[in-house]
């Protein structure tokens, strides 16, 4: 019997996070594998289950609890029906279980923690395609990532915006 992979896509909403779930879903999830969408909120975040999960994260919460409104309002992330659609395609096509975490605080380092903590086989992780003075102003989570996890990071670079010439 093959092995079930444990795989974390970190998800932000922006479309380089969901390139890198499709990404993530075409090229390393099989049957029976997890998908686990992480989302790192800000610690300002106000939300009714921060005080609650704040150290650790919230539980796993499976793909159909993803689909209510009272997970949005509860965890204070989006509820955007394109990540759903992917995830529950994914469910069905592969044979996949999709599931979700939610952690509070600097997304480096709970990216860093939910390899540990969800013991993945890899993670994915989109580029913002920052410039190099955002980069070092802002600091490159991507890169903080790859240096410091300790399983395979793949980092998806968003499509660049095609340049016109005249």
């Amino acid at each position: 019997m093959a092995k079930t992979h444990q795989v974390g896509v970190a998800m932000d909403f922006s479309p380089t996070s969901k390139l890198a779930l499709r990404w993530a879903i075409d090229n390393l999830i099989n049957k029976n594998d997890h998908i686990i969408m992480i989302n790192v909120q800000p610690l300002s975040a106000d939300h009714t289950r921060k005080e609650l999960f704040e150290d650790n994260g919230s539980p796993l919460v499976p793909l159909e609890e993803l689909r209510e409104i009272n997970f949005t309002k509860q965890y204070g992330i989006a509820r955007d029906s394109e990540v759903i659609d992917i995830l529950e395609n994914a469910s069905k096509t592969k044979g996949a279980r999709a599931m979700a975490k939610v952690y509070w605080g600097d997304p480096r380092e709970k990216l860093c923690s939910a390899v540990e903590d969800l013991h993945l086989d890899s993670l994915v992780v989109g580029s913002r395609g920052l410039g190099p003075i955002k980069r070092v102003l802002l600091g490159s989570v991507s890169k903080h990532v790859v240096a410091n996890a300790s399983c395979p990071v793949t980092v998806v670079k968003g499509m660049q915006p095609s340049k016109s010439r005249n």
